[in-house]
């Protein structure tokens, strides 16, 4: 479980007051202690049943802030080897859940996954403005697949380099929807700490580490010149 910066400081400093106060209020009642023993009365002596209580309440609370000091200990280690995992994310190509990817150099590619065949699909292709730029159709089998969309508009113009969105609807040949979920391809070029979990950044994207399903090194192959669909 990752935690920010500010709670986690808030923490380190509550503990380390506890820790003071128990410390204060232990030795004051050792010297309670010892001042009562030297001038008991011998003839009525303290009831030292309740000091040993009380020996054994403080012992108690002594090896519990010692076990939270360790907790707080793993819980730091915890958090360092998280960063540096996902520090060792930039430079990698990931997939996420989401409907962006950059076009750049010639190519976007985004992940889908059809839940069925699908006789009739529609892709939509968005610029950053939500102006359609780009839409094809074709069908697609079920299960996971790759679209690789080349930046040509459906004009027939080359589209500037940027952030594009994807939405590919479809239908069984008995004209029901069929669920296609989409996800994001891109190089991690930053990674952020300043939330409650690291940040990744893909172009102009951000990306939560916990919606990433897919991580591997780039492929440096050119970019085919035609569409990577299904027909």
């Amino acid at each position: 479980m990752a935690v920010d910066s500010v709670s986690g400081s808030s923490n380190t400093s509550a503990l380390s007051g506890s820790r003071t106060t128990i410390a204060e209020n232990f030795d004051t009642f050792l010297n309670i202690l010892t001042t009562q023993l030297k001038n008991q009365n011998p003839l009525d002596p303290l009831d030292t049943n309740q000091f040993t209580a009380q020996l054994v309440q403080f012992t108690g609370v002594e090896q519990q802030l010692k076990t939270n000091e360790f907790l707080e200990s793993l819980l730091q280690t915890t958090q360092s080897t998280g960063k540096t995992d996902a520090v060792s994310y930039i430079g990698r190509e990931i997939t996420a859940a989401g409907t962006t990817a950059e076009l750049k150099n010639g190519g976007a590619t985004w992940a889908f996954n059809a839940d069925a065949q699908v006789a009739n699909a529609t892709v939509t292709i968005k610029n950053a403005n939500g102006r359609v730029v780009y839409t094809e159709a074709g069908s697609l089998d079920k299960g996971p697949g790759n679209f690789l969309w080349t930046g040509k508009g459906s004009d027939g113009n080359t589209q500037p380099d940027g952030t594009y969105t994807i939405e590919i609807k479809g239908t069984n040949l008995s004209g029901n929807t069929i669920k296609v979920s989409t996800s994001t391809i891109g190089i991690v070029t930053a990674v952020d700490f300043s939330g409650a979990q690291p940040i990744l950044t893909v172009g102009t994207s951000k990306i939560l580490l916990s919606d990433v399903t897919n991580v591997r090194i780039p492929n440096t192959a050119p970019i085919p010149d035609e569409d990577d669909t299904a027909s």
